[in-house]
């Protein structure tokens, strides 16, 4: 769960720097584009971590061939 905490707090501060951005502040658009990028990063470890537990859930079901 902790993945998902980390995407959480990553949209919220991603929000802050792009209110600063549309204020007219640019240093926070770059700020916000590296968060969009840590964001991507991730949503890529999820998908990892959902795609393994999911492989290893069919390994379980699935008798074992000898």
């Amino acid at each position: 769960m902790s993945l998902v905490n980390d995407l959480e707090q990553e949209v919220e501060n991603f929000k802050r720097e792009y209110e600063k951005f549309e204020r007219g502040n640019k240093s926070a658009g770059t700020r916000a584009r590296k968060v969009l990028q840590d964001i991507k990063k991730t949503c890529q470890e999820i998908r990892v971590s959902i795609q393994g537990a999911k492989k290893e859930e069919e390994k379980a079901v699935q008798p074992s061939e000898s």
